[in-house]
């Protein structure tokens, strides 16, 4: 069996706000131009005009990803800079209020507006997407589909960014799932037994004009409608640009440890989706602070002890892609805690000074802008 190429490509969607008030602020149509004129095919608005996402060129390895999504980040602080605002990579806007934002005026937008109603009006929410190259073997990538979903929750409690919603501490670490699975066709992917089981599926919706083609399934991974590649959708966005390469990196390198296992006529274990969504509420709800379910021991193990067995399980393939530096970064991830736990950390010292609360919010923006700059 021939080797897919396990290239990279990296997606993320940052807010901006007020260089001085750190408030949310709509883009100018200008800005975005601007962006484009530097960043053409990589950058675009996104569904509210507070928002901006870009993506990487197709990448042979973490290395080129970081060389790319550090310049994409760069640029549109720069851009952004020439209008007063600033961007900030966080899932969730700590105080701002969804109702006061407006959607971007085109048509898919306009679409989506029109579909799916107040659902969609409070996505006040940004995310990372990761997509793996597996070459054109659908099967395959539906393959990896079923096996990866046991690890969609482990990312997601490292990435775990949104700790406040509108003013209020949510108590969780991932409040960007709660608002994100309120739309349709979202949660953890259901298990195909073929490709050809899978399309089946999507074209049902298709051929009822419900949807016009399946990059309006947002689950939390999918085979890519527009790339023969497997894309992760569940981080949250992360502050700083080197744990973003990190979730990156165990993606990739997950993705070559399940295709090798094929290779060897093994396979991991699929588990129920019930199983793994239990796993993915405590990742949601406590990030890594509390640990997840180990199926196979039948016990709640500590995120310390699940990150060395995954990184003993793909070390072999992150010294293949040359990501193991990434990969072992994660150990200083877990040290400082999530973004989450920084945010919340952020808000207490500044209450503790004797700041009154939206002082404190402005506190926890002035962090998370500093975090964005922080590798750039």
């Amino acid at each position: 069996m021939s080797e897919p190429p396990f290239s990279i490509g990296i997606e993320e969607e940052y807010l901006l706000v007020d260089s001085k008030t750190y408030q949310l602020t709509e883009a100018p149509e200008s800005l975005v131009d601007d962006c484009l004129a530097d960043m053409a095919g990589q950058v675009s608005p996104e569904f509210l005009q507070c928002q901006i996402e870009v993506g990487t060129k197709v990448c042979a390895t973490i290395s080129d990803a970081r060389d790319d999504l550090r310049r994409l980040r760069a640029t549109v602080s720069k851009c952004a800079g020439v209008y007063g605002l600033t961007p900030i990579a966080v899932s969730c806007h700590p105080s701002a209020d969804w109702k006061t934002q407006h959607h971007t005026n085109k048509d898919r937008y306009n679409d989506l507006e029109r579909d799916l109603g107040g659902v969609v009006r409070r996505m006040l929410i940004s995310g990372m997407h990761v997509h793996v190259g597996t070459g054109e073997d659908n099967e395959l990538r539906t393959d990896l589909c079923n096996q990866f979903s046991y690890f969609l929750p482990h990312l997601l409690a490292l990435s775990a960014s949104s700790p406040f919603w509108q003013g209020d501490d949510t108590g969780l670490a991932s409040y960007r799932m709660s608002v994100f699975d309120n739309l349709p066709r979202t949660g953890l992917p259901p298990q195909f037994d073929s490709y050809s089981d899978y399309r089946r599926s999507v074209e049902v919706l298709i051929n009822l004009d419900i949807i016009e083609d399946t990059s309006k399934i947002w689950w939390d991974m999918r085979p890519s409608e527009r790339f023969p590649t497997v894309e992760t959708r569940i981080c949250d966005v992360s502050p700083r640009l080197e744990h973003s390469l990190t979730l990156a990196a165990l993606t990739q390198a997950t993705m070559r440890m399940l295709w090798r296992l094929k290779t060897r006529n093994q396979r991991w274990r699929i588990y129920d989706s019930f199983l793994i969504g239990e796993n993915r509420w405590r990742a949601q709800r406590y990030g890594t602070r509390d640990g997840l379910i180990d199926f196979g021991r039948r016990e709640i193990v500590p995120m310390g002890e699940l990150i060395d067995e995954w990184l003993s399980l793909i070390a072999e393939d992150a010294e293949a892609l040359d990501c193991t530096t990434e990969i072992e970064n994660v150990r200083n991830m877990l040290t400082m805690g999530t973004s989450a736990d920084r945010q919340r950390a952020v808000l207490s010292e500044a209450l503790a000074r004797g700041e009154d609360l939206p002082a404190g919010w402005n506190a926890v923006v002035a962090h998370l802008v500093e975090e964005f700059h922080a590798d750039l």
